[in-house]
C-alpha cells in the first residue's frame, strides 16, 4: 500500500507539473512542427552534413545484439531528453535548438523515405518515434519552461525586485527532474525497447 502511495503522489505531482507546463509543450510541438514541415517540403539545407549524420548512426548500429541496440538507442534518448531539461537554464536556447534540429532532420528523413519507398513508408516508421517524439518534446518543452523562468528572473533581478526568484527555480528544476524521472525516463524505456527490436529482428 506504501508503494502504491509513493508513486500515486509522484504521478500526481508529474501531471499536476505537466499542466503548469502545458503551453510551453504546445510551444515546443509548434516550432517542431514548423521546422518538420520545412524538412519535408525543403530538404535542401545541410545535405551532407545529415547524410554524413545518418551513416554514422547506421554504422555505430551494425553488428549489434538486440539488446545492445535497445541499450544504445535508450541511452542516446534519455542524454538528449536529460540534457533538453536541464540545459534549459541556458534561458531555453539550447531546448529551442533541440526543437529545430530534431524537427527539420526528422521531416528530412521522412521525405528522403517516401521519395524511395512511397508515401507508405510513413506507417512503417511511425512505431519508431510513438514514444520517442512525445517524450522528447516534453523535455524540450519542460527546458522551455526552465529557460523562460531564469529570463524572467534575471528581469526581475535587473529591476531590483529579486523575492522568491531561487525558490522558483528551484521548484521548477526539482519537478523537472521528478517528470523525467517518472514520465520521460519510462517512455523512453519503451520506445528504446520497441526500436531496438524493430531494427534488429525487423530490420
Amino acid at each position: 500500500m506504501a508503494k502504491k502511495s509513493f508513486f500515486v503522489e509522484h504521478y500526481k505531482k508529474c501531471w499536476e507539473f505537466l499542466c503548469e507546463s502545458r503551453w510551453y509543450v504546445v510551444f515546443a510541438l509548434g516550432i517542431f512542427g514548423i521546422t518538420f514541415l520545412i524538412g519535408f517540403a525543403y530538404p535542401v539545407f545541410f545535405r551532407e552534413e545529415i547524410f554524413g549524420f545518418l551513416a554514422g548512426m547506421v554504422e555505430a548500429l551494425n553488428g549489434k545484439s538486440v539488446v545492445e541496440l535497445i541499450a544504445y538507442i535508450f541511452l542516446n534518448n534519455l542524454k538528449a531528453g536529460f540534457l533538453a531539461i536541464v540545459l534549459g537554464v541556458t534561458v531555453g536556447i539550447f531546448p529551442f535548438v533541440i526543437a529545430i534540429v530534431n524537427g527539420y532532420l526528422v521531416g528530412f528523413v521522412a521525405r528522403e523515405a517516401v521519395a524511395q519507398e512511397g508515401i507508405v513508408v510513413l506507417w512503417q516508421l511511425a512505431p519508431h518515434g510513438i514514444f520517442e517524439l512525445p517524450a522528447i518534446l516534453l523535455s524540450i518543452g519542460i527546458g522551455l519552461r526552465l529557460g523562460s523562468q531564469v529570463v524572467g528572473g534575471l528581469w526581475l533581478v535587473a529591476c531590483g525586485k529579486n523575492g522568491g526568484i531561487k525558490k522558483k527555480l528551484k521548484y521548477n528544476f526539482v519537478e523537472g527532474l521528478r517528470f523525467f524521472v517518472f514520465v520521460i525516463l519510462p517512455l523512453l524505456l519503451v520506445a528504446g525497447i520497441i526500436e531496438g527490436i524493430l531494427i534488429g529482428v525487423l530490420g
